[in-house]
């Protein structure tokens, strides 16, 4: 059972929302009581004097979704490593890990993903990003942006499931799902060079999306396929050139 002791207001509401939002059992007691038997975990804050030979975690309320991840991990007897698994693409999706346990999923815009991800690794011990190789103008993006955690290229043949009925929507972030599971090869960066075909295909998305029938350049199109603009943001300064 999780133990809630703290006197930080802050950290107790965050903590205890956290944790019924997820449907732990857990109890609260006040620091110095004596903890329940069937006790294996303590979520305290530094300043908590709190006598215990459970496992203790301590943290503030700003980082208590944090705490209740470790807490989890330790229950479950996960190893707690913060392992984040990436399937790229245009909507990344990702998946955080602690230990064998997903404690957080997203499904955001691609100029989101690393953002996300760091905010994910910033307070981890030793946390690991892997990364699938599909999506390679996109996964180079993201690879490349994250100079400051160790990042792994895994091969994601294979990692998206199949998705039954009700399921839409849910493939990429599954397939982070695997992606974290799997050893990948420590890479610090990736340049891929658009093919010819990939930037007629963005050309031609621009020529779709655009009210005025209009078709970026070749000079466009590549900062597109590396992630520097959107196809919107792409169109709107191919007008302001001809301005």
């Amino acid at each position: 059972m999780i133990v809630v002791a703290t006197a930080d207001f802050e950290l107790y509401h965050e903590a205890v929302a956290e944790l019924r939002s997820r449907g732990v059992t857990f109890t609260t007691v006040e620091p110095g009581d004596p903890l329940p038997d069937r006790a294996e975990v303590v979520i305290t804050s530094p300043d908590d004097e709190v006598e215990t030979d459970c496992s203790r975690v301590t943290a503030t309320g700003d980082d208590a979704r944090r705490a209740v991840d470790e807490a989890l991990a330790t229950l479950r007897g996960g190893g707690g490593r913060i392992v984040v698994g990436v399937d790229p693409g245009t909507r990344p999706g990702i998946a955080v890990l602690s230990g064998e346990t997903v404690v957080a999923a997203f499904h955001v815009p691609l100029a989101d993903a690393v953002d996300v991800i760091r905010s994910e690794t910033d307070d981890a011990v030793d946390p690991l990003v892997r990364i699938g190789d599909g999506a390679r103008l996109q996964g180079a993006k993201i690879i490349n942006d994250l100079d400051d955690v160790p990042v792994e290229l895994v091969d994601e043949t294979g990692t998206t499931p199949y998705l039954g009925s009700g399921a839409r929507g849910m493939g990429d972030v599954l397939a982070a799902v695997n992606i974290a599971r799997i050893d990948g090869e420590r890479i610090d960066s990736r340049e891929i060079e658009p093919t010819d075909g990939e930037l007629q295909r963005i050309k031609s998305k621009s020529r779709e999306r655009s009210s005025d029938n209009r078709t970026i350049d070749d000079e466009l199109a590549r900062r597109v396929a590396g992630g520097e603009l959107s196809v919107e943001e792409a169109l709107d300064e191919h007008r302001e050139r001809e301005t």
